[in-house]
């Protein structure tokens, strides 16, 4: 289990850049999901929202929140559910954080090669055949995880959930409300199902 200290709910910055992941523009970072096969789609209807969904502890979250509420409600109302204060479903989502270490041995260039060997970067490796020994690169990280899950409101039961996780980085950063609403629908693109339809519907890619 990872120690708390190197586990942190994401404020507005990294909230940010979990967003834009969300508009999968790396094809390195996929979306997963699954949903309970045993579960009865075709009894769901209404949904509402967790109270509270969305991270903790971030002066921002209001904003966030608000955004996904608005992105996640044209999802499910596309779908034919209808919003309800004694819901079918409930619905919530999530954003989190750690810092990770990369740790990267090559072959190491000889030293009348100076830094030349330094174009190749990340892109190869010089073969081993070189014999000018090895170095050891050491990276820090930030890795986001970014999820929606649709919960069974009567008995409190995970029924779908989507996840991304990917690297994340000050570059990411981007309009918040607009990443949101580009976002969230292709994770809606693996929700199978539609209001009052047992059957999943294959969606072509």
């Amino acid at each position: 289990m990872q120690s708390p200290q190197r586990l942190k709910i994401i404020d507005f910055f990294v909230l940010l850049i979990m967003a834009y992941a969300l508009t999968g523009c790396s094809s390195s970072n996929p979306i997963i999901s699954d949903y309970d096969r045993s579960a009865n789609f075709g009894s769901y209807t209404t949904y509402n929202f967790i109270e509270g969904a969305g991270p903790e502890n971030s002066s921002y979250q209001d904003f966030f929140s608000q955004y996904m509420v608005e992105a996640i409600t044209i999802e499910m109302d596309q779908r034919g559910y209808t919003k309800s204060a004694n819901p079918d479903l409930l619905v919530n989502f999530n954003a989190v954080l750690q810092d990770k270490t990369k740790v990267r041995t090559t072959s190491a260039p000889p030293p009348m090669m100076g830094g030349y060997y330094g174009y190749r970067d990340d892109f190869y490796d010089p073969w081993g055949g070189y014999g000018y020994g090895t170095e050891t690169h050491v990276s820090q990280y930030t890795e986001g995880t970014f999820n929606i899950d649709i919960v069974d409101a009567r008995k409190k039961q995970l029924i779908w959930e989507a996840v991304e996780v990917g690297k994340v980085t000050e570059k990411d950063l981007a309009n918040l409300e607009e990443v949101v609403k580009n976002g969230v629908p292709k994770f809606f693109l693996l929700y199978p199902f539609q209001a009052g339809d047992p059957d999943p519907v294959i969606t072509e890619e």
